[in-house]
């Protein structure tokens, strides 16, 4: 009998009566139930994150930054209860511990008082790191807390991102106003410039007014020397003056003191007296022509008037007794006398000679009459003339001295203005030295404002000056300056999607172990009939493969209609499982053909070495080097890594790499059976026991 005739009459077996029939249900229904609700149980758990109760505790006091009012605090838990990542419990910070410890919440999130203060000090002199506090319980669960350092390390880098926006915008806001201000900054170099000229031009004016000043002062210092040297000589004549006229004063005094009580004795007779020589010229002058007769007489009386006024003025004039004035009276009254007499003798010459001019006489005799009658008008105030004269020779003399003091002072005033003026043409050589450095320091100031001006100019056309818009776009990058840009080549939509390469030859693998806890590995048939041992073989794998082709059938109708598992190669993704659970069915077979009761706890054995060398959760690369050793020798590797090119999509050369490796799996299995098959054949005394004795 052929091996696929044995094989359906193996299969037979199950439709006699209602406990077979149940038995291969369960078995066809096995895998579907182990790879199936594993997935559906792991298919998004990250999408249900929301039904996870956490603590949510906002202590944060808020701060003032800027005059703007940070509630960071606020904000966060606003976007956290917005979102939909866990479920969000707002409680107090003594219940979230509390929680956290009994299980309540899987874990808190906490915003301290400080929290906003210590964003916001960004902008001060200190500034500081603003904390989220996270605490778990990995004795609730290890997972969530896996999963939360990663939700909360995407909440922290929001966070972050936002004070750094708010921080970076002020300083985009400062750039502004540094460019405003620099731009201000460059008008007023723009005017300091202008107005620098014209200090440029007035220090030039000014350099030139204390030159001429210069020349000015040193005029002045020598022509107040030589004022001073005039003020000396003043002084000295001043003085003499002064002691010439405080001598005359008391000469004068002196005199007075005497001759005023004769004068004004005397004042009447020398009063006839010249009033007798004016008539005598006027009676003469009128009588002209009894001159010649009464000449004579008139001489002598004349000559006796002349003797009388010559010695009252010996006596009293040249002693002398009286003051200038009135011996000049005097003088001109004695002269007149003199005159007189003169006259007198003249007229008595010309009229004994009688060959004179009687015209000249005439003329004479008027002049005598005018000073005479001159005479005799002030002689009866001479004394009072001579007190007038004595008081303005004391006043002259008072003059004098004040004269002396004045000359005295201005001599002393020349000599100190004459110091003042030597130290003023010294500050005004200095005062002009200074204004012509200050001409070139602000010719140099000038150009260096010129340069100013155009530096600023200049930095402010460096210096950024953003719009809102633009500053926005500039704090959103710097703020976040690095993203993340994922390329998901062949991305896996969930969870479920990603584990199913490894969940679905597990099943598989435990379908064709349960397989063969009900179907013998070698046909007792074939075995009794001495049948070739291929045939035995085969007799005993093709049951089970086709066992093992409805269990892949049924479960990947439930995991694509009913999960969701979508396939980028469905058919492929079928076809391949086919040649999959060939491979372990014979894997399966030889190790219960080979090794009977004990093969199965090895079957359980190599299905553990193969999920943990697989590498079908994390990286076998992160596994320890006795799993990675193991990893290229099991064809579960293989299976894993072809099942997520074929449902995910990418290359397919693992794919072809693990058809030629389950393809040599299986053959060697076979072969390896067909040696057992053959094993069996020939009885020995270690059959005749059983297997596991009690």
């Amino acid at each position: 009998m052929r091996s696929p005739k044995l094989a359906a009459l193996e299969l037979r077996r199950f439709g006699r009566g209602r406990l077979p029939r149940a038995a291969l249900v369960a078995l066809l229904l096995l895998p579907l139930l182990y790879g199936a609700l594993y997935l559906w149980s792991f298919w998004d758990p990250y999408g249900r994150l929301d039904r996870i109760p956490v603590a949510l505790v906002n202590d944060d006091e808020g701060a003032t930054a800027d005059g703007r009012r940070i509630t960071a605090g606020d904000d966060i838990t606003e976007e956290l209860r917005d979102s939909e990542v866990f479920d969000w419990h707002q409680v107090s910070a003594a219940r979230a511990r509390a929680g956290v410890e009994d299980g309540t919440y899987y874990l808190s999130l906490t915003m301290p008082a400080d929290f906003s203060r210590r964003i916001a000090s960004g902008a001060g002199d200190s500034p500081e790191t603003g904390a989220l506090r996270v605490r778990t319980n990995d004795a609730n669960n290890y997972i969530v807390g896996q999963i939360s350092r990663t939700v909360f390390s995407e909440v922290r880098s929001a966070a972050s991102t936002k004070a750094s926006r708010s921080f970076l915008d002020r300083i985009f806001i400062s750039f502004s106003d540094i460019h405003g201000r620099t731009v201000e900054a460059a008008d007023g170099a723009d005017q300091l410039e202008g107005g620098l000229g014209k200090a440029e031009q007035g220090s030039q004016d000014l350099a030139d007014g204390l030159k001429d000043a210069k020349t000015g002062s040193g005029k002045l210092s020598k022509g107040l020397t030589k004022l001073d040297k005039g003020a000396g000589d003043l002084e000295d004549g001043a003085q003499k003056v002064a002691d010439g006229t405080k001598a005359l004063a008391d000469k004068v005094n002196a005199a007075y003191a005497k001759a005023g009580p004769f004068l004004e004795d005397n004042e009447k007779t020398i009063g006839d007296t010249a009033q007798l020589v004016a008539d005598s010229a006027q009676v003469i002058r009128g009588h002209l022509a009894t001159l010649v007769k009464t000449a004579p007489a008139a001489a002598e009386s004349a000559h006796t008037a002349s003797d009388t006024l010559a010695g009252v003025y010996r006596t009293r004039c040249e002693t002398p007794v009286l003051p200038d004035a009135a011996c000049a009276d005097l003088e001109k009254a004695r002269d007149a006398a003199a005159d007189v007499a003169l006259v007198a003798d003249d007229v008595d010459t010309l009229v004994a000679d009688q060959d004179g001019d009687l015209e000249a006489l005439r003329t004479d005799l008027g002049t005598l009459q005018e000073q005479a009658q001159a005479l005799a008008d002030r002689a009866p105030h001479l004394s009072e003339d001579i007190a007038d004269a004595v008081s303005r020779i004391n006043a002259l003399d008072k003059g004098a001295a004040e004269v002396a003091a004045g000359a005295e002072k201005l001599h002393t005033g020349l000599g100190t203005a004459g110091t003042g003026a030597a130290d003023l043409d010294e500050g005004v050589g200095k005062l002009k030295t200074g204004a012509e450095d200050l001409d070139d320091g602000l010719y140099k100031l000038v150009d260096g404002s010129v340069k100013l001006a155009g530096g600023l100019r200049d930095g402010a056309a460096q210096i950024p000056d953003y719009d809102e818009q633009d500053r926005d776009a500039r704090t959103a990058v710097m703020a976040d300056p690095v993203q993340l840009a994922t390329q998901d080549l062949h991305k896996a939509p969930n969870y479920g999607t990603g584990f199913a390469p490894y969940f679905i030859p597990l099943s598989l693998w435990v379908g064709a172990m349960v397989a063969y806890m009900l179907i013998p590995p070698l046909n007792r048939r074939a075995l009794a009939a001495g049948a070739s041992a291929w045939r035995i073989a085969l007799a005993g794998w093709l049951p089970v493969v086709a066992v093992g082709v409805l269990q892949t059938a049924a479960l990947m109708a439930v995991l694509h209609w009913a999960i969701g598992l979508d396939m980028a190669r469905a058919a492929g993704t079928v076809g391949f499982l086919f040649l999959v659970t060939s491979c372990f069915a014979a894997l399966v077979q030889w190790l219960n053909a080979r090794f009977g009761a004990a093969g199965r706890i090895l079957v359980l054995a190599l299905l553990m070495l193969q999920l943990t060398s697989a590498g079908g959760t994390y990286p076998v690369q992160t596994s320890p080097g006795f799993f990675t050793a193991l990893h290229p020798f099991l064809p579960m590797s293989y299976v894993v890594e072809a099942l997520r090119r074929l449902i995910t999509g990418g290359g397919l050369q693992p794919v072809w790499h693990a058809c030629v490796v389950l393809t040599a799996f299986t053959a060697g299995a076979l072969a390896l059976t067909a040696v057992s098959a053959r094993r069996r054949q020939v009885w020995t005394l270690d059959r005749l026991h059983p297997e596991l004795t009690l």
